[in-house]
């Protein structure tokens, strides 16, 4: 099924994963009547003279004080999160900090204490978490007032995770005390895995009633950056 949005893109709406991803969840409440996210998505001149408007309205103010970022690997969740996170003066947490060991190389914690820093951290009343760990994405939501969902195409999400191992020694989101080097894993995770899990996303935003908002391209999430006046 497809439908055209407020902005005039073409979105196509899958019911297939939402679905699974509505009955599994404990919360259901926050799975009924969405309202469908802004999407930015190959925008021109005047279509953006009306989303800078929107934009401001929906993804700051409406996002409220507890925002999710979710999106694929290296699409630049944890540069947003931050830059919200200074704007509105909430405390950022990067979910690939909770889930691995400080210095090492990216060594994962037991799942137990992961979801007990992750249930921790989700406590609080002002905060931006960027990550994906769908496995506790359902009492993510259920303390969550806004969500935002970054989907750039591979090919940008390859040539961040090329230019954050050789060039960006002290990246947003690093963990401390490791050092990101090119790893075979990696690049096929993005190149391969991501491709699925992006289908899940896409499908997944349609089910989540809270205000959000779907980027879709690097001159998209450029351009919600202008509209909202922040800079990285």
């Amino acid at each position: 099924m497809q439908k055209t949005d407020a902005f005039g893109t073409l979105v196509r709406r899958s019911a297939s994963w939402g679905v699974a991803f509505k009955a599994a969840c404990p919360f259901p409440s926050l799975l009924e009547h969405s309202r469908d996210p802004i999407r930015y998505e190959n925008l021109g001149t005047d279509v953006l003279r009306g989303a800078r408007k929107e934009c401001r309205t929906m993804m700051l103010d409406e996002l409220g004080t507890r925002i999710c970022i979710m999106g694929p690997s290296n699409s630049g969740k944890s540069t947003l999160a931050e830059v919200i996170a200074q704007a509105k003066g909430l405390e950022i947490v990067h979910l690939d900090q909770l889930h691995h060991l400080p210095n090492t190389d990216w060594i994962p914690r037991p799942p137990d204490e992961f979801a007990a820093l992750h249930d921790a951290a989700i406590i609080g009343e002002r905060w931006v978490i960027e990550g994906n760990y769908s496995r506790l994405l359902p009492q993510r939501l259920a303390r969550a007032t806004g969500f935002i969902l970054l989907d750039v195409p591979t090919s940008t999400s390859l040539y961040r995770y090329f230019r954050r191992c050789w060039f960006e020694r002290d990246r947003r989101g690093a963990l401390e005390g490791g050092r990101d080097s090119v790893k075979w894993d990696m690049i096929r995770h993005i190149a391969v895995a991501t491709r699925a899990n992006r289908s899940r996303y896409r499908d997944m935003i349609d089910g989540i009633s809270l205000p959000k908002v779907q980027i879709n391209s690097t001159k998209a999430l450029a351009a919600f950056y202008r509209s909202n006046g922040l800079k990285r």
